[in-house]
C-alpha cells in the first residue's frame, strides 16, 4: 500500500475519532497480520489472526460483547446503529468490534460473536473499513444527540 495513502486513512480515522463525544469510549487496537507469501497456507493465517484476536478482547473481561464485521451479517441503516449503540450504552457492557485481516474474519471469531454485522456486500479493504465504522459511530451518536450532521 502507498504510504501516503495509508497516511492519509489513518489521519481521516483520527479526524473522525477525535470529534466522538465523551461518553463514546472507543479504543482501536491493531494486531499485527499472520504472515502470508506466496505459498501461505491462508486457512492457518486466518486462524492465527483470530487466536490474536480472542486473546486480546478475553482481557476485557466477562462482560465483553463481540460484534463481527461480516460480509453475511445484518446490514444497518445508520439510524439501526443509532438504535443499537444507545441501547449498547445502556446496558454497562463493552463491546469489541472485530475486523478481519485481508482474507476475512476467523471462524472461531465469527461463531464468537453474539452480533453479525454487515457494512456492505462488497469485499472493503480493512483499512478503509476501521474509517466506515468509526464514521458511522459518529454519525449514529449524532443522531442520538440531536445533531443534524446525519443527514
Amino acid at each position: 500500500m502507498d504510504c501516503r495513502r495509508q497516511g492519509r486513512r489513518r489521519q481521516a480515522y483520527r479526524d473522525v475519532f477525535t470529534a466522538l463525544p465523551r461518553d463514546l469510549t472507543v479504543e482501536m487496537m491493531e494486531l499485527p497480520l499472520a504472515q502470508r507469501s506466496k505459498n501461505s497456507d491462508i486457512a492457518k493465517a486466518m486462524e492465527k489472526e483470530g487466536e490474536a484476536m480472542l486473546a486480546a478482547i478475553e482481557k476485557g473481561g466477562k462482560d465483553e460483547q463481540v460484534i463481527a464485521l461480516e460480509v453475511k451479517g445484518k446490514p444497518w441503516s445508520t439510524e439501526q446503529l443509532a438504535e443499537n449503540l444507545a441501547s449498547w450504552k445502556m446496558s454497562g457492557n463493552n463491546y469489541s468490534l472485530l475486523i478481519g485481516g485481508p482474507d476475512g474474519l476467523a471462524p472461531a471469531c465469527v461463531q464468537k460473536a453474539s452480533i453479525k454485522w454487515s457494512l456492505s456486500p462488497l469485499t472493503l479493504p480493512h483499512p478503509l473499513v476501521r474509517i466506515l465504522v468509526i464514521e458511522q459511530l459518529y454519525r449514529a451518536s449524532s443522531i442520538l444527540q440531536n445533531h443534524p450532521y446525519h443527514k
